[in-house]
C-alpha cells in the first residue's frame, strides 16, 4: 500500500521537485539565507540576483520558497507586496528578450534524415553495432520529434508499454502526464504513417534493431554498443540534436535545440494552411499565447513588395 507521502510526491512532477530542491539549496547554502524566511530577506535575495538570473528563473526560485513555507504550514513571504514590487522592478530595469530556438525546416529535416540513413547503412556494412544503433535511434528521435512536435521531456518519457504501432498505418502513444496536462489525466498522441520521412517507419526500425519490447523507448548506447535500461534524460536531447545536425552539415547547428523540432513542425503546418485551432489540438497547446511563440512571423507588407 502506498503511503500518503508517495501520493504527495506523485502530485508534483520529478523535474519540478528537482528544480525546487536546487532553488532551496541556492537560497540557503550559496546565498546564505535562512528558512523560514521573511519577506524582506526574499526581496534582498531577488535584488542580489537581478540581472544575473532571468526573471523566469527568479519566479521559479520564488515558487520553490513559497512551496517550502506552505509545506511547513508557515506564512508565505513570497506573496508580500514588497516582493512583488521588487520582481516588477527587476523586469523593468532588466528587460530580457526571450531567445527562441531556430525552427528546423523541411529541407533540413530531409538532409539530416538522409545523412542518418547513410550512416546506418555504412555502419551495417562495417559491422559497427554501436553506430548502427545510435544513428537508427537518432533518426527515430528526429522524425517523431518533428512530426509530433514533442518536447524533449515528452520524448524522454515515451514508453513501449504505452505504445501501439501498426506498420504502414500509424503509431499511438500514451503519455500519463505532460506539461500541458496539468491534471495528469494522460493523453494519447497519434502519429500517421507518411510516404516520406515517415516517423512510424523510423520508430519501427529502431525497435527492430534495438530489440526493445518494454520500458523506455529512447535509451543511451554505451561505448560497447550496449543499450541502457534507463531512458535518455530530457536534458540530453539538446546536445544530441546539435551533434547530429552538425555532423549532417546543417549550418549554425548550435542555434538549434529540441524546441527546433516543435517550431519546425509549427512552421510547416502554418505553411500548409493548418488553422490555429487544429494546430493547437494536434500539438497539445492549451494557451494561445504559448502557441503563438512557435508560429513563424510573416511580413505584413510582403504582398505589396512583390507587386
Amino acid at each position: 500500500m502506498h503511503s500518503v507521502d508517495s501520493y504527495l510526491n506523485a502530485a508534483t512532477r520529478q523535474n519540478t521537485r528537482r528544480s525546487y530542491r536546487t532553488a532551496i539549496e541556492h537560497f540557503e547554502v550559496q546565498w546564505g539565507g535562512f528558512l523560514p524566511a521573511t519577506s524582506d530577506m526574499v526581496a534582498r535575495y531577488l535584488a542580489d540576483h537581478a540581472g544575473i538570473l532571468s526573471a523566469n528563473t527568479l519566479k521559479v526560485r520564488l515558487a520553490a520558497l513559497s512551496q517550502w513555507h506552505l509545506d511547513q504550514g508557515m506564512p508565505d513571504p513570497t506573496k508580500a507586496p514588497v516582493v512583488k514590487k521588487v520582481l516588477k522592478g527587476i523586469r523593468t530595469l532588466h528587460p530580457a528578450q526571450e531567445k527562441q530556438a531556430k525552427p528546423l525546416q523541411l529541407d533540413q529535416l530531409h538532409q539530416v534524415s538522409s545523412w542518418l540513413e547513410e550512416q546506418v547503412a555504412r555502419a551495417s556494412g562495417l559491422g559497427d553495432t554501436k553506430a548502427q544503433l545510435k544513428h537508427t535511434r537518432d533518426r527515430a528521435i528526429l522524425l517523431l520529434g518533428f512530426w509530433r512536435g514533442f518536447r524533449s521531456d515528452e520524448l524522454s518519457r515515451l514508453d513501449v508499454d504505452f505504445m501501439q504501432l501498426i506498420p504502414n498505418e500509424g503509431l499511438e502513444l500514451f503519455l500519463p502526464f505532460s506539461k500541458g496536462d496539468r491534471e495528469s489525466r494522460g493523453e494519447v498522441f497519434k502519429v500517421p504513417a507518411l510516404a516520406k520521412l515517415c516517423p512510424v517507419e523510423a520508430v519501427e526500425a529502431w525497435l527492430s534493431i534495438s530489440g526493445i519490447h518494454s520500458g523506455p523507448l529512447f535509451r543511451g548506447v554505451n561505448r560497447w554498443g550496449h543499450l541502457s535500461e534507463e531512458g535518455l534524460h530530457s536534458g540530453s536531447f539538446i546536445a544530441l540534436l546539435k551533434t547530429f545536425l552538425a555532423a549532417a552539415g546543417v549550418d549554425d547547428a548550435e542555434d538549434y535545440s529540441s524546441h527546433s523540432l516543435r517550431r519546425g513542425f509549427a512552421s510547416w503546418a502554418t505553411a500548409n494552411q493548418w488553422d490555429l485551432k487544429s494546430l493547437m489540438q494536434y500539438v497539445g497547446w492549451k494557451d494561445v499565447r504559448s502557441a503563438m511563440r512557435y508560429l513563424p512571423i510573416t511580413a505584413p507588407f510582403a504582398q505589396l513588395k512583390s507587386q
